[in-house]
C-alpha cells in the first residue's frame, strides 16, 4: 500500500467512541469505588474498628482491602468462564451490578460503636462482593475491547480501558479534595466519607444504564460453541499456555504495584506517617491522575506503531532504578511540589504499560480461554502484590521502615524486566 492510500486509510478509520465509552465505563466505576476505599480508609478506619488506637484501626481497615483481594481470582474465575461461555456483555453486566450493590451497603453500614464486631463483618462482606465484580471485570471488559479492535489498532482501543478509568480516579481524587476543604476532619470520619461511597453506587447504576446496549463481539460469536466444549479451561490455561501465565504474571506483578502505589498507597502513607496536608495530596494525586489520562492514548498509539515489548521494557527498567529516589521527595510535612513530582512522574510512566494492557493481555490466550485466562492470574497476581500494598507500607511504616516498601517495589520493577525480555513482539498480530 502506497503512503497516500495508508493515510487515506487511516482518515476513513473512526473511533466507535461511544462503544468504546460504554464498554470501558463499568471499569471505570469499579475502579472510582476500590480508590474511594483506599484514599478515605484513613479517615472511615476509627468507624468499624476499635478507635483507641488509629493505626492498628488503619491497619484494619487496610487488611479488610487486602482480604477482598483474594476473592478477584475467583470472580475472574467464574466471570471469566461466564464470559467465555455465554458472552462479554452479559458478563459486564453481571460485574457492574455487583459493584453497585456493595458501594451502597458500606454507604448505610452501621460503625463498630452502634454494633461492635459485626460492623467490620459486615464491612468484609460488602468488599467481597466488589472483589468477585473487579474479579471478572478488568478480564471481560480487556478481552471486549481487544476482539472489536482492528488488530493495527488494538493499542488505540484498548487506551480507552484506562482514559475512563483515570477521569474516574480524577474524580475520587477530586471529590476527596472537596470533601478534606469543605468539611472538619470529625466530620469526615464521622459521615463524610459515606458521601463518597453513595456516589459510588449511584455511578454503578449509570454504568449498567450505558452498558444495556453493548453488541456481543464477533470473536465471541465465532469461538462461542468451541468455548462451551472445552474441559477444565483453568487447567489448559498451564498445559497449553503456560509462558503466557508466567509473562501475564510478570507485567500484573510491576502494574499492580505501579498502580495500588500511587493510586491508593501512598495517599493515607502521606497523610498518615508524613503528616501531609490532606488536602494538597489529593490536589497532587489529580494533577498527577491528569497527566495519566492525557497520555494514554498517545502511548497506545506508540504502541501500534513501534511495537508493545519496547514501552514494557522502558516501563520496567526505569521504575527498578527511580522507585526509590522517587520516594526520598515524600519527607515529614512534605511541600506540594513534591507531592506533584512524585505522582506526575509514576503515573506517566505507567502509562507505558496502562495504555496496552486490554491488548497485551488479550493477545496472551485464545479466544475460548482468553476472559478465564486473564481473569484468573491477573487477579492471582493483584490479590498477591496489589490488595496487600496499602498494608505492606502501613506495618512498615508503623515499624520506621518505609524504605524497604519502596526497595520491595523496585525489586518487582526488576522482575517484571527480566520476565518482559522473554515476550514476543505482538502488536499487529490477529487475535488468536
Amino acid at each position: 500500500m502506497s503512503e497516500t492510500s495508508a493515510s487515506t486509510s487511516t482518515e476513513r478509520h473512526q473511533l466507535p467512541v461511544r462503544t468504546l465509552v460504554a464498554a470501558s465505563i463499568g471499569n471505570a466505576i469499579e475502579w472510582f469505588d476500590w480508590t474511594i476505599y483506599a484514599t478515605f480508609a484513613v479517615y472511615f478506619s476509627s468507624q468499624f474498628f476499635d478507635k483507641s488506637s488509629p493505626t492498628l484501626a488503619l491497619i484494619g481497615t487496610t487488611s479488610t482491602y487486602a482480604l477482598a483481594f483474594f476473592f478477584r481470582p475467583l470472580g475472574g474465575i467464574l466471570l471469566g468462564r461466564l464470559a467465555d461461555v455465554r458472552g462479554r456483555r452479559w458478563a459486564m453486566l453481571v460485574t457492574i451490578l455487583l459493584m453497585a450493590g456493595g458501594s451502597f451497603v458500606i454507604a448505610i453500614l452501621p460503625t463498630y460503636q452502634m454494633v461492635g464486631w459485626l460492623a467490620p463483618i459486615l464491612l468484609l462482606l460488602a468488599r467481597i462482593a466488589q472483589g468477585l465484580s473487579l474479579g471478572g471485570e478488568v478480564s471481560n471488559a480487556s478481552a471486549y475491547l481487544a476482539e472489536i479492535a482492528p488488530s493495527a489498532r488494538r493499542g488505540r482501543y484498548s487506551s480507552f480501558f484506562y482514559i475512563s478509568t483515570g477521569i474516574a480516579l480524577l474524580a475520587a481524587g477530586i471529590l476527596g479534595l472537596v470533601l478534606t476543604t469543605t468539611l472538619s476532619r470529625p466530620e469526615l470520619e464521622t459521615w463524610g466519607w459515606r458521601i463518597a461511597f453513595g456516589v459510588g453506587g449511584l455511578l454503578g447504576l449509570l454504568g449498567l444504564w450505558l452498558r444495556r446496549t453493548l453488541a456481543e463481539t464477533e470473536q465471541f460469536e465465532e469461538n462461542a460453541e468451541r468455548a462451551r466444549a472445552v474441559r477444565n479451561p483453568l487447567l489448559l490455561t498451564l498445559t497449553q499456555h503456560p509462558k503466557a501465565v508466567l509473562q501475564l504474571f510478570g507485567f500484573t506483578l510491576l502494574s499492580t504495584l505501579c498502580f495500588y502505589t500511587f493510586f491508593s498507597a501512598l495517599t493515607p502513607f502521606a497523610v498518615q506517617f508524613r503528616d501531609a496536608d490532606g488536602s494538597e495530596v489529593f490536589l497532587a494525586l489529580s494533577i498527577g491522575t491528569v497527566v495519566f489520562i492525557a497520555l494514554q492514548y498517545p502511548m497506545g498509539a506508540a504502541a501500534d506503531r513501534f511495537g508493545r515489548k519496547p514501552q514494557l521494557l522502558i516501563w520496567s527498567g526505569l521504575m527498578t532504578v527511580i522507585t526509590v529516589p522517587l520516594s526520598l521527595l515524600i519527607t515529614d510535612r512534605p511541600p506540594l511540589l513534591n507531592l506533584i513530582i512524585v505522582f506526575s512522574v509514576g503515573l506517566g510512566l505507567y502509562t507505558f504499560m496502562s495504555s496496552i494492557a486490554p491488548a497485551v493481555m488479550s493477545e496472551l490466550f485464545p479466544t475460548e480461554l482468553r476472559a478465564l485466562g486473564i481473569g484468573a492470574w491477573y487477579n492471582l497476581t493483584v490479590a498477591l502484590f496489589g490488595g496487600t500494598a496499602p498494608l505492606l507500607i502501613s506495618a512498615l511504616s508503623a515499624a520506621d521502615r518505609p524504605d524497604l516498601f519502596f526497595w520491595y517495589v523496585s525489586g518487582g520493577a526488576l522482575i517484571a524486566f527480566l520476565i518482559i525480555l522473554t515476550m514476543p513482539e505482538t502488536k499487529g498480530r490477529q487475535l488468536m
